[in-house]
């Protein structure tokens, strides 16, 4: 369902066909650590490049040891609306699950 979406998102927000999803992880939230989720179209040196369902995914190195393993999925229920991480290397995650911690 996060694939649909994220083509959704891109056809509205007009990007081209060089946009990618960055996924990243800063300081920051309840948790200590909070998850970042935007377009790109610029790669980095040492970015991890990943596809999947036609989707380009692109990662920092440093976000990638946090991240190793992560599912990204997209719920629209009523307990909330909005992207998911499903991280299995999160100890503990606040309750709006936008931060974590390992």
């Amino acid at each position: 369902m996060a694939e649909a979406h994220i083509h959704d998102l891109m056809i509205s927000e007009k990007r081209g066909s060089d946009s990618f999803v960055r996924v990243g992880v800063k300081g920051g939230g309840c948790s200590g650590l909070e998850y970042q989720l935007v377009f790109d179209n610029t790669e980095k040196e040492g970015d991890q490049v990943f596809e999947d369902k036609g989707i380009k995914v692109v990662v920092d190195m440093k976000s990638l040891l946090y991240l190793y393993g992560t599912e990204l999925d997209y719920t629209g229920g009523l307990n909330g609306k909005g992207f998911v991480f499903n991280n299995p290397n999160a100890t503990r995650t606040c309750s709006c699950g936008e931060s974590f911690a390992v």
